[in-house]
């Protein structure tokens, strides 16, 4: 069983929530939560509320009969938002726009089975073939 919450109008930009976001992508819900606990970026706390709420929405889905142990983030997709237009005062009357950005993040916990991270197959290296001593060795 799939469970999402969403979070809108996060007040960081993506590339921040991203770095975060890909520390917990596929992991058990305990392990991201601890995970979650020790970074030290502003966007791990919004993240870590909203893996909570996704927990719960399983929960409530399963009519209280679900494991939180057997959960795992599926997918964790974040997006950007509309940005604030403000202004910055500079130099001889001028005005420069900064773009105050905003994130959207949609977040899926799942109980299947957790997906096999793929391996790409190594290329194999070719023996070297001996050169033969008669054809090379002429006196």
């Amino acid at each position: 069983m799939d469970a999402i919450a969403k979070l809108k109008y996060l007040r960081i930009t993506p590339r921040k929530v991203r770095i975060v976001a890909d520390l917990i992508r596929g992991k058990k819900v305990d392990q991201a939560l601890a995970q979650l606990a020790y970074v030290e970026k502003r966007a791990a706390e919004p993240l870590a509320k909203l893996l909570r709420s996704a927990v719960a929405n399983a929960d409530q889905a399963a009519k209280g009969q679900l494991d939180a142990d057997a959960l795992f983030v599926k997918s964790l997709m974040v997006d950007q938002g509309p940005s604030l237009r403000r202004f910055m005062p500079r130099a001889m009357g001028r005005a420069f726009k900064v773009l105050k950005k905003t994130s959207h993040i949609v977040l899926t916990v799942s109980d299947d089975a957790m997906p096999k991270k793929k391996v790409a197959a190594k290329p194999r290296k070719q023996s070297k073939k001996k050169a033969t001593p008669t054809a090379t060795a002429k006196a």
